[in-house]
């Protein structure tokens, strides 16, 4: 007997969303942000252009959907904490050095933070999806520290936090150097010299 059952639209849409988000993180890639285009990333995915408009209003906000799709973070776990709060921040910041150092995640990392500098709301969506959570797990680890006294108690976390991935960011955005191990490994030494407990 003939399999009358209708397709599972979900699936499709599935489908062609993921598509969508491999044409665009590989069109951003090989033109830049400037030339990605609606049309271009439907052409590669093989979909309508009106398909992407019903689920997207603009070429930046499917970037930013296809690139969060990608990004894996250390979720509910958190920084790990071994009780070395120096070799933990070093090993999550070596890691993240490989991965900013990845052809495949500077592009659209890139082509978005560009992209934000004159688009306000695509700023704002860019921190509170990815930067912002990102900086809450070291704010948490930094707080576990204080609580076992390896962080001064006066220590503004949030700030202790920003103190380690601003020049990381700066450098790597701005390319006024390269992301070393060497260079992660002295930002923290230098960042805990002035958290640790005085006295």
């Amino acid at each position: 007997m003939a399999n009358t059952s209708t397709p599972d639209s979900s699936r499709r849409s599935e489908r062609s969303r993921r598509a969508i988000f491999d044409a665009a993180l590989a069109l951003v890639g090989e033109v830049g942000y400037d030339k990605l285009t609606i049309e271009g990333i439907a052409s590669r995915a093989g979909v309508g252009k009106q398909t992407i408009y019903r689920w997207w209003p603009s070429k930046a906000a499917v970037l930013l959907d296809a690139f969060t799709a990608t990004v894996d973070d250390y979720d509910a776990k958190g920084l790990p904490d071994t009780g070395d709060l120096a070799a933990d921040l070093k090993f999550v910041l070596r890691a993240t050095a490989d991965k900013f150092n990845d052809p495949a995640f500077q592009a659209p990392y890139r082509a978005l933070a560009a992209a934000g500098a004159n688009d306000e709301e695509l700023s704002r969506t860019f921190v509170a999806r990815l930067s912002e959570p990102g900086t809450r797990l070291y704010v948490d680890r930094l707080r576990a520290a204080q609580e076992t006294g390896e962080v001064g108690a006066d220590i503004d976390v949030r700030i202790a936090a920003e103190m380690l991935l601003s020049p990381f960011s700066q450098r790597w955005l701005m390319r006024t150097g390269e992301l070393t191990y060497d260079f992660v490994d002295t930002l923290v030494d230098q960042v805990l010299r002035g958290l640790r407990p005085r006295g």
